[in-house]
């Protein structure tokens, strides 16, 4: 006997985080934030002839166009969510945006990496005054933002989209409630924060003791420091993209606790992220005694991260 559970009434298949219209409104208000300060940097740094000012306003560019990739992968998930030619949803597509914006921020610290390796060898003068202003304007530009984009972890899901519908509120320390994308706009913005802290420590030291060098000194390690962040944003939005479950995923062996019995057996097993805070599952089960798909699926009731979950039973032989 085999059975499959979409015979009930049809769902849709919105896979979106829990505060997904939270997050996009704030991404907004951070490009916002950091436009506004790109244009007052570059109009004060063309009328005072301040390289600095010019300098930095032009790197806030780049950190908006960094941003957008952010705003614009919530914006185009939510007008999509309930697009059928998306077999799963959108809800995956904030995790694209975050490997694009980890591979943006690589490039990025090497680019710093690069540039602290050239002044190292080749110092140039620095206005110490005007410098240190500017990463003190850029310091508390990128707090700012960075208690905009905190994610508090307050996962109670309400996602009620489907006729085995969860409330969803599983623990928080799941990797898979972790929004990449708001992540991605997160260490943006936090590189950038601990750039400014590196700079104003070392442009103190150079201004009252002469130690010019450490200013490209402190650039290397703020550029090791961000390449770690991006190689752990590539690596779990990566995993999510490609369907792979970190060792540390405790979902599929509860799945097993759930159904297996002495009648039951999983001969297959399939889990994987739709989005954040919300897990698919196929189910293949063998059973010397059969039982109703929906006796199964109430076995997985305390599952609240199923959101969508396929179940197969076929009859043991004698």
């Amino acid at each position: 006997m085999s059975a499959h559970p979409d015979t009930a009434a049809p769902h849709d298949h919105v896979f979106l985080g829990e505060n997904h219209a939270r997050n996009e409104r704030r991404t907004w208000a951070v490009i916002a934030l950091t436009a506004t300060v790109m244009v007052v940097e570059i109009v004060a740094g063309t009328i005072y002839g301040s390289m600095a000012l010019l300098a930095d306003g032009w790197h806030m560019s780049t950190h908006a166009s960094a941003l957008l990739i952010t705003a614009l992968a919530y914006r185009y998930a939510r007008r999509h969510a309930r697009n059928p030619r998306f077999t799963f949803g959108t809800g995956k597509l904030g995790d694209l945006a975050a490997f694009g914006s980890a591979t943006v921020l690589a490039i990025v610290a090497l680019l710093i990496g690069w540039e602290s390796i050239v002044r190292l060898r080749s110092p140039v003068p620095i206005s110490y005054d005007e410098a240190i202003f500017v990463a003190i304007l850029g310091l508390v530009v990128n707090l700012a933002s960075a208690w905009l984009l905190r994610d508090d972890h307050s996962h109670h899901h309400g996602h009620q989209h489907h006729d085995h519908a969860h409330d969803h509120d599983a623990p928080a320390a799941r990797a898979g409630h972790r929004d990449n994308n708001l992540r991605a706009a997160y260490l943006h913005v936090l590189a950038d924060a601990l750039i400014s802290v590196l700079a104003i420590a070392a442009l103190l030291a150079g201004r009252s003791y002469g130690w010019v060098w450490l200013d490209p000194v402190i650039g290397i390690v703020g550029a090791l420091v961000i390449l770690r962040w991006s190689w752990g944003l590539l690596r779990d939005s990566g995993a999510v993209l490609l369907d792979y479950l970190p060792a540390r995923e405790e979902l599929p062996s509860e799945v097993r606790a759930a159904i297996e019995s002495e009648h039951d057996k999983i001969v297959d097993l399939h889990v994987w992220q739709l989005g954040p805070g919300h897990h698919g599952a196929i189910i293949s089960i063998l059973s010397s005694d059969p039982k109703p798909v929906a006796a199964y699926r109430a076995q997985l009731a305390d599952l609240h991260e199923l959101a969508h979950v396929t179940i197969e039973v076929q009859r043991r032989a004698a």
